[in-house]
């Protein structure tokens, strides 16, 4: 079992280990508010606190709810999960309104679809009715989780801003 906490200096290590990871594997971290960019844990921080405000967050983008996935046994990171409160531009066109991301050493466990299920109900929580959601159209584990959560496909979309097919789904909530 996980628990999604907003991410905080008592997590450092933890974010800290999640971030080393994903830059040894090379893989991206998908909704993680660009944690990969962020050496120091406190700038990364910061620059949540910035963007989870539409007063803040900066002209064209979507203010944004942070969280980590944390195992509760043990306390580790086990992943990112974006919230995004609202959809415009191109996250209305391909991204969606969550982004998520499970550490590669602990992929193919079912923490993804326990993922997605929280934010789901983060959504429920605060009255949306139904949520997009995207995945690339080579990543087949993404597109199993969607699928188990309810997705009804919607669209095949290319972005060319990254050189990416993306599958669009929706989800009733």
């Amino acid at each position: 079992m996980i628990r999604l906490v907003m991410p905080t200096m008592e997590y450092e290590e933890g974010i800290r280990d999640f971030r080393r990871e994903f830059l040894d594997s090379g893989s991206k971290a998908e909704g993680s508010g660009n944690l990969l960019r962020y050496e120091d844990t406190g700038e990364w921080l910061d620059y949540l606190r910035i963007r989870s405000s539409a007063d803040t967050a900066p002209a064209g983008t979507v203010p944004f709810t942070q969280y980590i996935a944390v195992r509760e046994e043990d306390g580790k990171v086990i992943g990112a999960l974006q919230i995004r409160h609202y959809l415009k531009g191109d996250f209305a066109l391909y991204a969606g309104h969550i982004g998520y991301s499970v550490r590669p050493s602990e992929r193919r466990k079912g923490y993804g679809t326990q993922m997605l299920r929280l934010a789901l109900q983060r959504y429920r929580d605060m009255g949306i009715d139904r949520v997009m959601i995207s995945c690339v159209d080579n990543n087949e584990a993404s597109r199993r989780t969607i699928l188990k959560c309810g997705g009804i496909f919607d669209s095949t979309y290319y972005y060319s801003a990254s050189d990416q097919t993306v599958e669009k789904y929706w989800i009733a909530l």
